[in-house]
């Protein structure tokens, strides 16, 4: 209960700029009224398949997840609905976590053999131009 109490906190500290100093929660945890903590529906705002496709990836990667899928609301709205669904004694809170960390550090990854690239690209420009004078 200490750990759900503690989540409500890290999620609405999750805002989206909005007009005029308004602000809009990113992020908000669906759980029916009766259900546990195995199998839980998060909405995330401002997202789309980008994110979700590559996360739910991510997250079935793990072996104590039973199911993890999304779906956009309508064409029109920017926010998915992830829905988790574990094994176990695991809270389906730990897989989305763990599968956020990992996205990120796929895509850090990603970053720096890009710009490693664009530099060693100008250095072979630039040592190419060097050598044609």
């Amino acid at each position: 209960m200490e750990e759900d109490q503690e989540l409500e906190r890290k999620i609405s500290g999750l805002k989206t700029p909005m007009a005029e100093g308004e602000r809009k929660t990113a992020l908000e945890m669906v759980q029916a009224a009766g259900t546990d903590r195995h199998c839980v529906t998060f909405v995330l705002h401002e997202e789309d398949h980008t994110l979700g496709n590559s996360l739910r990836y991510m997250i079935m990667k793990n072996p104590e997840v039973e199911f993890c899928g999304y779906t956009t609301t309508h064409p029109s709205e920017s926010k998915i609905n992830l829905r988790i669904q574990t094994r176990g004694a695991l809270p389906a809170v730990e897989p989305f976590q763990r599968g956020l960390t990992e996205l990120m550090n796929v895509c850090q990854h990603v970053l720096d053999k890009f710009e490693a690239s664009i530099k060693a690209y100008k250095d072979h420009k630039a040592g190419r131009k060097e050598s044609t004078f």
